[in-house]
């Protein structure tokens, strides 16, 4: 079967990789650099475009069996879209602002199979979010979440391990969650509180636009809520940036130039100083799952930890070895007909299905990307 990967970022490589030895893979990106490593150092077929050229994009998807889109956020949908419209089966992971659900009807008319914001969160959470759904009446989610560098550097305590504008998004969109079965609109960053895990200490959580699909797919649980997590302190860092304008997108004269004040913090920010994630530089991915309520005429909650760090042999994050593996795992279910759902598919339908769930778990387990679940009474 050939795939075809769009993007070659931190993840894109990772999931290319970790396909290569079981498909015909391909890679497209407009990066020189990055595709010469896959191709010179990994033996993988490349091919540089800029996939937000449409003519460009739909040449490359003559030539494939299957599509993984790893693209930045702000190209994420009308990428999606484009993919959709050629009729190849896909899985996504790029995490755009728009409503996925929206092209649901344009997959069902071209009897595509599309799974989208399918990484680790959004996408594990939502699996196993998806799983439980089926089998009890759930009362109650929470997912905690976050990925972050091993050394507490000054002043960010902060690296991050995909694209710029995406990190961004993260602290400007505002949160939406569910409370009491009501929406709830908060801004990011808000509500914040310290929680605590066995291998890296304390940590911050708050407010982030996680949940996406599942305030309409799970519309039947009364209480949801998905929290980043950053290192004590960065919180207030970050809204003193966001409230004096620093990631506005309103173009600004600076000496005769068009800028908008994100795309300078963007580029000082993402400088190696500062946020940029260095390659094998030790990082971590940390994620809590608490799902509660009624199984079996019983209150249960069930409870997921996966912490997973950077692999010093490979040189790939845990960042991308979490997302990356989850769509690699979803890929392989496309490919093997575990999941063949014509539509568009956010992550928790995968769990829905026994056989598609263990399946999930048990490749990311092979590859040491672990979630240990607990229950209570």
């Amino acid at each position: 079967m050939r795939v075809l990967v769009l993007g070659a970022g931190m993840v894109g490589r990772a999931i290319a990789l970790d396909l290569k030895d079981q498909f015909d893979v391909k890679v497209a990106d407009i990066s020189d650099d990055k595709l010469r490593v896959l191709n010179v150092e990994h033996g993988i077929k490349v091919e540089q475009a800029d996939l937000r050229n449409q003519q460009r994009l739909k040449t490359l998807l003559l030539d494939c069996d299957l599509v993984v889109g790893a693209v930045p956020g702000f190209m994420g949908y009308s990428t999606l879209k484009t993919v959709i419209e050629s009729g190849q089966n896909v899985v996504d992971i790029s995490f755009f602002p728009q409503d996925s659900l929206q092209l649901d009807d344009l997959a069902r008319s071209k009897g595509v199979v599309a799974v989208c914001d399918m990484g680790v969160a959004p996408g594990m959470c939502n699996v196993i979010l998806g799983y439980h759904h089926q089998r009890m009446k759930v009362n109650s989610y929470l997912c905690l979440v976050g990925g972050l560098p091993r050394e507490r550097l000054w002043p960010w305590e902060y690296k991050a391990p995909f694209s710029p504008c995406d990190v961004i998004e993260e602290y400007v969109r505002p949160a939406r969650y569910r409370e009491n079965g009501a929406l709830v609109v908060r801004p990011a960053l808000s509500d914040p509180e310290l929680i605590d895990f066995d291998q890296i200490g304390t940590l911050e959580a708050w407010n982030s636009d996680g949940l996406r699909s599942l305030l309409v797919t799970m519309a039947d649980v009364p209480d949801m809520k998905e929290k980043t997590m950053r290192y004590p302190g960065h919180i207030e860092k970050i809204r003193i940036l966001r409230e004096t304008g620093f990631f506005s997108s309103e173009l600004m004269d600076f000496g005769g130039f068009g800028l908008s004040p994100l795309q300078m913090t963007e580029r000082v920010l993402f400088c190696d100083c500062n946020w940029k994630l260095g390659e094998g530089q030790p990082e971590f991915t940390v994620m809590r799952v608490v799902i509660s309520g009624e199984e079996d005429g019983k209150y249960k909650q069930y409870t997921y930890d996966l912490f997973d760090e950077t692999d010093q042999l490979s040189r790939i994050s845990s960042m991308a070895r979490t997302t990356g593996y989850a769509c690699t795992a979803a890929v392989r279910q496309l490919a093997d007909g575990c999941f063949d759902r014509i539509g568009l598919s956010p992550a928790e339908r995968l769990g829905e299905d026994e056989a598609c769930f263990r399946k999930m778990l048990a490749y990311q387990n092979d590859r040491k990307v672990v979630y240990r679940c607990s229950d209570s009474d």
